[in-house]
């Protein structure tokens, strides 16, 4: 509400003429605010990321690779409602009008730098006491959890591909052996039926030579008397 608030202020101070002056001291005030509001939800997100990498590390180091899966659709979803959140209440802010919408990116813009710079100084900070090897690696963690999703998720897709193939390979060989079953059975319907001609054929063959036969043996007959 107070960066809507301090928006408000600042279409008050452009409708005005001496706005240059006032906008100034204005910006810098609600840019310091906003960026420590935007620092600590950032911390806090860290936090909560640096918790989830524990609890997967020791996940990884107890148990199998099902409880890892587990964890790590577990994060994405978290991720998922994290950013949400953040665009719902960015949303939020956004939705009074366009004007607001600008003023609120180019804040945005602003926050954005200040909470790098102040970022890079804690870094800084940090990285004078002590924690260089401590940060770095974290850093490597990161970069090791990022790789390590990343193959998984290639490999579930693989393995997802792999499955569509196999299931497709032996729906056409299924396809190609009912086929043959049909073939071969009409071939033998087929053989059948030439195998019946042919024995009705020889049958009849048979009985016109035995006609032929009588015929002569009796022709003999009457020649005889």
């Amino acid at each position: 509400m107070s960066i809507a608030n301090d928006e408000a202020d600042d279409l008050d101070d452009d409708d005005e003429n001496d706005e240059k002056d006032d906008k100034d001291d204005n910006d810098d005030d609600d840019d310091g605010d906003d960026g420590d509001g935007v620092v600590v939800v950032v911390v806090e997100m860290m936090m909560v990321m640096m918790v989830m990498m524990m609890m997967m590390l020791k996940m990884m180091m107890r148990r199998k690779r099902m409880m890892m899966m587990m964890m790590i659709t577990m994060m994405m979803m978290l991720l998922l409602l994290l950013m949400m959140m953040i665009m719902a209440m960015v949303m939020v802010v956004l939705v009074e009008s366009m004007m607001t919408m600008m003023i609120m990116m180019m804040r945005m813009m602003m926050m954005m730098m200040i909470m790098m710079m102040k970022m890079m100084m804690m870094m800084m900070m940090m990285m004078m006491m002590m924690m260089v090897v401590v940060v770095m690696m974290m850093m490597m963690m990161m970069m090791i959890m990022m790789m390590m999703m990343m193959m998984m998720m290639m490999m579930m897709m693989m393995m997802m591909m792999m499955m569509m193939m196999m299931v497709v390979m032996m729906m056409m060989v299924m396809i190609v052996m009912i086929v043959m079953m049909v073939m071969m059975v009409v071939m033998m319907m087929v053989m059948m039926v030439m195998m019946m001609m042919m024995m009705i054929m020889m049958i009849m063959m048979i009985m016109v030579m035995m006609v032929m036969v009588m015929m002569t043996i009796i022709m003999k007959f009457i020649q005889i008397l």
